[in-house]
């Protein structure tokens, strides 16, 4: 049977096809609603002052980068009816008959569109997860034929979304750059041309939840990034490389932040990029939406400041595509490699049951 093109005639299933499950040390720890404090809810009412309110927020958000990498704000300025929106009318994308939403379908290499669980090509699993990508940033970027135009309006909104998460994000980098001792615009110059991927993620309802994840554990390529979920629960943290996991509390109109590997090299290592996945679940679907601030291709990949007695990250400067490249190509490795053992052992397991079925005589002789 060919693979369904949308999760529209899945969601009913008793189990799930092959594709996504998850080898058993991949597969959720910990239940989508079994949440947890421990990422810090940071008020950002104050940042753009310059008196001890400013000093103190930019304090918190640098103890968050240094621990965590993630983190939540809120009161951070951006109109809570142009984020209520942005929701809905996801939503309302989402709920579309599948013709309508393979309309877009980015498959077969199109920039930007409606795809089924991932954009990386040639992942041996796929992710329990339907998607949008809008690439908005920088304004040439933006290919409106390939933007949705159903339900109406969500271009408009996403246009203004987009600018108001671009702003956002830039005055949270003005702290990483401060707190390097650097000129408040350095990491965002060392971007250059700043570019601007807006993901919206649907989790449908899902048969077997213990078995799949919505996105598989991951750091994100790129500077920064601002989430947007909503109340449902599934994004989960790890800073002890994925022994323990958290489930992070949704706070409605909150966007969580995640370092990005760029912001990680950038940094010296210092800032840590955040650790992360999305788990599903069986009783109802869940909608995020990821704003990812990258660099551009050409832009060159360093440590900003070594301190001194110090040692970069990084062997030698390297232009962002290339660390991109590196990054999916190690990915894929990884996932290839699972797979061979995984298939070896399926044959070993196969072995030893012809081996156990034989008749003691034979197995002697």
């Amino acid at each position: 049977m060919a693979p369904a093109k949308t999760l529209n005639s899945l969601v009913e299933e008793k189990s799930i096809e092959s594709r996504f499950v998850r080898d058993e040390d991949e597969r959720p720890k910990v239940a989508y609603n079994e949440f947890s404090n421990d990422i810090p809810v940071i008020s950002l009412a104050g940042l753009e002052e310059e008196d001890g309110r400013r000093g103190e927020i930019c304090k918190k958000i640098v103890e968050a980068f240094e621990e965590w990498g993630i983190f939540q704000i809120v009161d951070h300025g951006v109109d809570t009816k142009l984020v209520s929106e942005m929701t809905r009318l996801a939503k309302q994308f989402f709920a579309l008959p599948p013709e309508e939403k393979l309309r877009f379908d980015m498959t077969g290499g199109k920039k930007g569109g409606f795809l089924v669980s991932s954009h990386l090509q040639g992942e041996a699993v796929q992710d329990w997860r339907e998607i949008v990508i809008y690439f908005s940033q920088p304004m040439k970027s933006r290919d409106y034929t390939r933007w949705p135009e159903k339900p109406e309006g969500w271009r408009k909104v996403t246009e203004e979304y987009s600018d108001n998460l671009m702003a956002l994000a830039c005055k949270l980098l003005e702290v990483l750059s401060e707190a390097m001792g650097l000129d408040k615009e350095a990491v965002r110059k060392a971007s250059v041309d700043m570019d601007q991927k807006i993901v919206v993620n649907f989790y449908p309802k899902c048969p077997q939840p213990e078995l799949t994840l919505g996105v598989k554990r991951h750091t994100d390529p790129g500077t920064i990034t601002l989430l947007l979920q909503d109340l449902v629960g599934g994004l989960q943290a790890t800073r002890d490389n994925g022994n323990t996991w958290i489930t992070v509390q949704p706070i409605e109109g909150a966007f969580v932040v995640n370092l990005g590997d760029h912001g990680h090299y950038l940094s010296n290592g210092r800032f840590k990029n955040a650790d992360h996945q999305a788990v599903v679940n069986s009783s109802c679907s869940r909608v995020s939406i990821a704003t990812f601030q990258n660099p551009a291709q050409e832009a060159i990949v360093y440590p900003l400041k070594v301190e001194e007695g110090g040692k970069p990250v990084l062997e030698e400067p390297i232009s962002f595509a290339e660390m991109y490249r590196r990054k999916m190509n190690k990915d894929l490795e990884i996932a290839r490699l699972k797979k061979l053992a995984r298939e070896k052992k399926q044959l070993q397991d196969l072995d030893k049951v012809k081996l156990e079925s034989k008749p003691l005589d034979e197995i002697l002789a």
